[in-house]
């Protein structure tokens, strides 16, 4: 019997499930889509039950499906910034409060706020100097959910054991240990990053943001095996009673391994729902004006650069099923007839506001120089460049954060299936982009790949080798300056229009 892997990539979209062999190569694997439930309150959950019954149908098919393999290893990647309470036994005991839900920003503020840029400063600076980041005022991180589960749903949080992110109540989910290190709980902001050694929380970040350390899983180091799969688990889903389970990982570490950018420098650019920039570097840094940092990375002694843009390639997701588009090939075929620059239509892609490079969580996308003659294709193409102009944006502040020039760039994500999307990308960053091997599935790829190095307990790095499959030289980037350098103009424009109708909201 051959030896393999199942590793699991809880996107926002839904949850992916693969199996993957000891060279890397994706045999197999299933998507499936899941609904985010959004209300004007500023709410936008998922059900954690959903996703584990999804990922079981799809672990005992795809096992099923392959009688010839033994699962001997499990990992789990995914959304992160959000929370699932959960149990002592790991069973949910209410929605998991995603990455966009806001309800806790009241809440946030009362424990960080403040007048500076919204912050508190001395708050700020002490969260910054021991963790690089900071609690986000919007609500839209743990500290956020958990404060708001904790004012305004005491019942629940009787009821619950364990604050888990999305990856770590799989994992739950699989061995029945709570767990997290300092990487799956980034976005908690409570770890002391300049030891990353340091397996704790941070009892004065603790006290500074009002949270009850008793409801935090106890912290490993990155890629730790958790333990084995149950014995339940591995009779339903046909797995090894062995198996392997190494800790949850972000996407955005799933991603550096997934793409083969794990050396110092090395640049992977994501396009999936949302995207993001990122490389491995030495030491612990952060640009607050930019919503730009390091967070604790592959190792115990390494770090990643994090940053987010809320729309990537959700933008074209949302744009299909405006158009009732049967699928994106059709859209991007369209995309492909309209010339560069998309006869002067122009898309500001802030479907879900924005993080990185700024942040406004109230400003909104919009269509420019729209007219009688504009067809489907300029929207689409528009589309396309929007996108690819916001990561131009936002890479030229991830240069000067890294202190030089960052090309070649690894593109992964389900947008990077798009040759025409690579070649704008390639365009507008003017860069070297490298398309990794079937894009869509490279963090799961990722994901597994740590965890056979687990499994054969030999280092990572024998494991994480993946060259390029497509490279796309930049050969019009003049054709788009003018949209790179139009858009943070035109960012804080729609930003202090959605303030002032915000205002006018309220005084009405």
């Amino acid at each position: 019997m051959s030896d393999l892997v199942l590793s699991i990539d809880l996107g926002t979209g839904g949850p992916k499930v693969a199996l993957v062999d000891e060279s890397g190569s994706v045999l197999a694997y299933e998507a499936h889509r899941v609904d985010t439930f959004l209300d004007e309150s500023g709410a936008a959950t998922q059900d954690a039950n959903e996703w584990w019954d999804l990922v079981r149908a799809a672990a005992r098919r795809l096992t099923a499906a392959h009688p010839g393999g033994r699962v001997v290893g499990v990992a789990v990647t995914g959304q992160y910034a959000s929370t699932v309470p959960v149990d002592a036994n790991g069973v949910p005991t209410g929605p998991c409060l995603t990455w966009l839900d806001t309800r806790g920003g009241p809440h946030a503020r009362a424990a960080v706020g403040g007048p500076v840029q919204g912050y508190n400063p001395r708050t700020a600076l002490r969260f910054i100097r021991v963790n690089g980041g900071a609690p986000s005022t919007s609500g839209a991180d743990p500290v956020g959910q958990i404060l708001y589960l904790t004012h305004e749903d005491p019942e629940l949080v009787a009821r619950t054991r364990w604050f888990l992110e999305p990856v770590d109540y799989l994992t739950m989910r699989l061995t029945g240990v709570a767990s997290g290190t300092h990487a799956s709980r980034l976005a908690l902001w409570m770890t002391d990053n300049r030891n990353l050694a340091r397996l704790d929380y941070d009892a004065g970040l603790l006290g500074l943001a009002g949270l009850d350390a008793a409801k935090l899983p106890p912290l490993l180091s990155f890629g730790d095996v958790v333990g084995t799969v149950t014995a339940d688990v591995a009779a339903e889903l046909g797995l090894s009673p062995d198996a392997l389970v190494v800790t949850g990982m972000p996407d955005l570490h799933a991603a550096a391994l997934g793409a083969g950018a794990t050396a110092p420098f090395a640049t992977h650019l994501a396009l999936s729902t949302t995207s993001w920039i990122s490389c491995p570097v030495p030491t612990k840094k952060t640009d607050a004006l930019h919503s730009i940092a390091t967070v604790p990375g592959l190792s115990n002694d390494s770090y990643l650069v994090i940053n987010n843009q809320e729309t990537g390639a959700g933008a074209l997701d949302w744009l299909r099923r405006l158009l009732a588009a049967p699928d994106y090939e059709t859209l991007t075929t369209s995309a492909a007839a309209s010339p560069p620059g998309a006869r002067g239509v122009r898309f500001r892609p802030w479907l879900a506001g924005e993080r990185s490079p700024a942040e406004d969580k109230s400003v909104r996308a919009s269509f420019a120089n729209l007219s009688l003659a504009t067809d489907g294709g300029d929207l689409a193409r528009a589309v396309l460049e929007g996108v690819a102009a916001n990561s131009a944006w936002l890479f030229g502040h991830v240069e000067t954060f890294a202190k030089r020039r960052l090309e070649p760039v690894r593109l992964l994500g389900g947008g990077a299936q798009s040759d025409l999307w690579a070649q704008i990308y390639a365009d507008v960053l003017n860069r070297r982009i490298e398309r990794v091997e079937n894009p869509l599935v490279a963090q799961v790829r990722g994901a597994a790949l740590l965890a056979w190095s687990r499994v054969r307990a030999r280092p990572l790095g024998e494991f994480v080798t993946t060259p390029p499959v497509a490279v796309f030289e930049p050969t019009g980037h003049e054709a788009y300056r003018e949209l790179v350098a139009d858009l943070p103009g035109r960012f804080r424009a729609e930003s202090r229009a959605a303030r002032r109708s915000k205002r006018g909201s309220r005084s009405a």
